[in-house]
């Protein structure tokens, strides 16, 4: 018994993480690249502790039924604000549809960004760049934003762009997508600014109280790729987690893997064609609401199917991290005083990049 204990200890002493996320960098091929490798079992660093994947695949069934309400944005006004703000205290989440999107934009839009990340690796290597954010160009291909801090690595491949506060440069976006991006970009810029104005409806603000570029001025677009996974219990696609800014919208495909988290029960928000997911941020769950509204605590499972599946998300942000953020004064009295002090946002970003907060709200760490 003393000598298999000391054996394994040999073996995990021997193990070298940050050697095998380096040879992984290296390649630039991404968890696709495994895929193409023909591997059957997933290399060490992307498992993840086993208290965290238990119930990774025993959704509630009864819950998966219409949890996650669908609201048709075309219904009376009043009506559609209220279902917002329903939603939006209650869950965090809410689908779209007749947003004004066109549908058929959105199917181009997830064949344009799954033909960019199926194209052949010399091709699409040209695109990559861990420092997205600092490079200037405003558009890159990379996997796992936190490959080198996190604990675990999760099992995707990401195609990221800025899309404000200046209007994307069209050379730095990839042929295959192009086209399909630049009027994304034009429809997010719309759908943000109606999202925005229905959700101060819904706490009794003027529909314009949101809009400016203060709350609203940044949005960046993540396409997330996630291959078949051939050991998909022993990882995620992206590990339980809020957002910290405002607002995102995603566009899913018809794979699946979405999960939402609600009374303590991984639910699993099943892909509507032509819906769009909108879910609340950290800050907007703190500025506007004082914890009327909430941020939805969410996870994507590793995909077990045979086809990859393609996510779009566009986050909306404030357009200067350094200004002062807290409780509405609107929204505060003598009767329901401020719950959180007033804070930068770049404060909430440093602490939703570091390690020892992965999976947690950030809003906990700004309560009085």
């Amino acid at each position: 018994m003393a000598s298999n204990k000391i054996d394994n200890e040999a073996v995990i002493n021997e193990y070298d993480r940050l050697k095998e996320l380096q040879e992984f960098e290296n390649t630039k091929l991404g968890v696709k690249g495994l895929v193409d490798s023909g591997i059957t079992r997933i290399p060490r660093m992307f498992h993840h502790a086993p208290e965290t994947l238990f119930d990774i695949y025993q959704g509630d069934s009864r819950a998966d039924q219409n949890c996650i309400p669908v609201i048709d944005m075309s219904g009376p006004h009043q009506d559609v604000v209220e279902r917002i703000r329903d939603a939006s205290a209650k869950y965090g989440f809410f689908q779209i549809v007749n947003h004004g999107v066109p549908v058929t934009l959105l199917d181009r839009l997830l064949t344009a960004m799954r033909g960019f990340h199926e194209l052949p690796p010399e091709e699409k290597m040209r695109f990559y760049d861990r420092n997205w954010n600092t490079s200037g160009k405003g558009a890159e291909y990379f996997f796992n934003y936190d490959l080198f801090y996190s604990k675990e690595a999760s099992w995707r491949d990401t195609f990221q762009c800025l899309l404000g506060p200046e209007p994307i440069n069209p050379d730095f976006i990839p042929d295959v997508c192009r086209g399909e991006v630049m009027e994304w970009e034009t429809e997010v810029k719309r759908l943000k600014d109606i999202l925005m104005g229905l959700l101060s409806e819904g706490l009794g603000l003027l529909p314009d109280k949101l809009k400016g570029a203060s709350y609203v001025g940044r949005a960046s677009m993540t396409a997330n790729y996630y291959p078949h996974c051939p050991e998909p219990t022993k990882t995620v696609g992206i590990a339980s987690h809020t957002d910290p800014g405002i607002l995102a919208i995603l566009l899913q495909d018809k794979v699946g893997g979405l999960q939402v988290k609600y009374n303590d029960k991984w639910i699993n928000l099943n892909p509507v064609h032509g819906a769009l997911v909108v879910n609340i941020g950290d800050l907007l769950h703190v500025i506007i609401s004082n914890d009327v509204y909430k941020s939805g605590g969410h996870r994507v499972v590793a995909n077990p199917s045979n086809e990859a599946r393609v996510s779009i998300a566009v986050f909306i942000n404030p357009g200067t991290a350094d200004n002062l953020y807290g409780p509405l004064p609107e929204l505060v009295s003598h009767e329901n005083p401020a719950l959180y002090k007033q804070f930068k946002f770049s404060d909430m970003m440093m602490r939703f990049f570091t390690t020892k907060n992965k999976g947690k709200n950030m809003t906990s760490h700004f309560r009085l």
